[in-house]
């Protein structure tokens, strides 16, 4: 067979019409949108339709949609331009004797879990050395965030709860309608990372105060991402410059990919049910065909709190890494967690907040389907997997014991 792809959490492969409106653009109207003239004028006018496109994607003013670079860049405008924000408004607070005038409580608090994207949470760390204080919340053997404990963990000094919407590495699904309700009785800001569930659920601006999304995720382009800011809230920049974006995101706009964006946000709604239900049948029948395996444990919920086209499993005593060259080798893409961290030898941060097992972690791998992905492709990786394990396990020292009763003879 040729190459059979699994791996859309990582990337997608760009859709043949999001291709052609891009090279409608690099060829056609190729202009500046910050320039005078009439291509500069067409420029503008393509940014404005993209911004408008998303907009209605997530139901929100046009204006309250912010493009970036990346995914990354967005999560990373939240933490750090709220957390900047805040910390010059407490600094407006002091009185000449460095105290704060009246009652004003200080904001200095954030609160994510430890299951978020690796940008999120390194972003978070460095803030640390900044004088912010972060609670990293821990997760059930799931993935969920114990509502409760969020609830409590929230204090007067919090300016910020940031937790992801579908997990990247485990697909599990928060219910970010209810973490909002909490966030809004308490008044804090609530962001969430949606660029896994973007198209893939239902989100819109009713459930959050920020969103982040990209494209290469939903078969649009690498390098173009953006950001839902409710109106009102100014996170202060991470680049400053031209003043693009409202003097909210400076530099020369990527209006190729931004209009790869949108293209591939259209074709998307318009064939979100279609996709999701074609994606989640092969999920379900995939995860049927291999949970039943010795020494097979599926990470992460089944049913409608999963991401429709992720599968991740551990497989005891061998290592993911292993059984992604195996399947390498007969043309099948897959990974043993998110791509950002793919050569860390570290066990997943994911893996080990749901359990505490290395073992557990290193036997992950991550199957993400597309809407492309056929049955006849999942039952030739189910196939070869099989095959791929239990090879491994026969020259595993750790099966010598276990239930899997590999034959080495």
């Amino acid at each position: 067979m040729d190459m059979v792809y699994l791996d859309n959490g990582a990337t997608t492969q760009v859709d043949k019409v999001v291709l052609e409106e891009m090279q409608r653009i690099f060829t056609t109207e190729y202009g500046n949108a910050s320039s005078i003239h009439h291509f500069g004028n067409e420029a503008r006018e393509d940014l404005e339709h993209a911004r408008q496109v998303i907009a209605k994607s997530l139901k929100c003013r046009n204006d309250e949609i912010f493009f970036t670079g990346s995914g990354t860049e967005a999560n990373n405008w939240v933490t750090k331009g709220l957390a900047f924000f805040f910390k010059k408004q407490n600094e407006n607070n002091k009185d000449s004797s460095g105290n704060y005038k009246g009652n004003y409580i200080e904001k200095n608090h954030i609160v994510i879990t430890k299951v978020e994207h690796d940008c999120l949470l390194k972003s978070c760390q460095w803030l640390e050395t900044q004088g912010i204080k972060v609670t990293y919340l821990d997760v059930d053997e799931k993935g969920f965030v114990d509502q409760q404990l969020l609830d409590r963990s929230i204090t007067e000094n919090t300016f910020l709860v940031s937790i992801i919407h579908g997990n990247n590495e485990i697909g599990t699904i928060q219910d970010i309608h209810h973490i909002y309700d909490i966030c809004k009785k308490h008044k804090v800001l609530f962001h969430t990372d949606a660029c896994q569930s973007y198209t893939k659920t239902d989100i819109t601006s009713e459930d959050a105060d920020l969103i982040t999304i990209n494209a290469h995720k939903i078969h649009g382009p690498k390098g173009v991402g953006a950001l839902y800011i409710k109106k009102g809230l100014k996170p202060i920049p991470l680049l400053h410059g031209g003043g693009q974006e409202k003097n909210m995101r400076s530099g020369t706009e990527n209006i190729p990919a931004i209009m790869g964006f949108a293209k591939a946000v259209e074709v998307a709604f318009d064939e979100k049910k279609k996709n999701i239900d074609q994606m989640t049948e092969l999920r379900d029948y995939m995860i049927e065909e291999l949970k039943n395996m010795k020494c097979v444990i599926l990470n992460g919920p089944e049913g409608d709190m999963r991401l429709c086209n992720n599968v991740n499993l551990s497989f005891r005593f061998i290592e993911g890494e292993s059984i992604v060259s195996l399947l390498d080798c007969e043309n099948i893409c897959v990974s043993t967690g998110s791509a950002c961290s793919s050569n860390n030898l570290e066990p997943s941060h994911v893996m080990m907040a749901i359990e505490n097992n290395p073992e557990r972690a290193h036997g992950s791998v991550r199957f993400t389907l597309s809407k492309w992905t056929t049955k006849k492709e999942i039952d030739y990786t189910i196939k070869h997997l099989k095959h791929s394990v239990e090879e491994l396990r026969k020259i595993s020292p750790l099966c010598d014991d276990c239930e899997c009763k590999i034959d080495k003879k």
